[in-house]
């Protein structure tokens, strides 16, 4: 249960104000279907998050307990002072001009989210936690906490939300995370 309360809160967090949780809003926007935009989102999340922790737990059998701590704990440490970083969604051009509301959603979430930091953040937390499904079901409801009411409310949401401080708080999150992942014995 650990796994999972601290996968979703981590994501769910470092989700808000960032690239893909805009990107949430757009799509919300342009076709205003929220069903068929939410779908997109959880297929996409399920997708890219199994591959981040695939890889994770990879790398994690591959090195020794030592290496992966060292990566672990600088790799959250590097997330904490990214997440203060606030994301600006880029569109020049019109998301799926041809495709449906679900089509459209499910490859730009599915692209933006690549290299993303809550999908570095999975590959991270896969490696730490030995439940990859676990991992992944938290990560993408921690994307669904935050996303969902992007879609429906959109707007709203964002002027009344102190996005600073929530960047903030996660970043802590991740602090903590990379200070416990250093100060584990060898």
């Amino acid at each position: 249960m650990e796994v999972l309360i601290v996968s979703a809160g981590i994501v769910a967090l470092a989700e808000m104000g960032d690239k893909t949780q805009l990107l949430a809003l757009l799509l919300a926007v342009r076709y205003r279907r929220p069903v068929p935009v939410i779908l997109g989102i959880l297929t996409a999340t399920l997708a890219n998050h199994a591959l981040a922790a695939w890889l994770g737990a990879g790398v994690a059998a591959t090195l020794g307990p030592d290496a992966l701590r060292w990566i672990l704990g600088l790799s959250f440490l590097a997330m904490a002072a990214w997440t203060l970083i606030p994301d600006k969604l880029e569109t020049e051009k019109p998301l799926g001009a041809r495709l449906g509301a679900f089509a459209a959603t499910l490859i730009a979430f599915f692209l933006v989210e690549i290299g993303d930091k809550t999908q570095i953040a999975t590959a991270a937390l896969a490696a730490r936690y030995a439940s990859i499904w676990t991992v992944v079901a938290g990560t993408t409801l921690g994307m669904m906490i935050a996303d969902v009411p992007a879609v429906y409310f959109g707007e709203r949401i964002l002027r009344r939300v102190p996005v600073k401080l929530v960047h903030r708080v996660a970043s802590v999150g991740f602090a903590l995370l990379g200070a416990l992942a250093l100060a584990a014995p060898g």
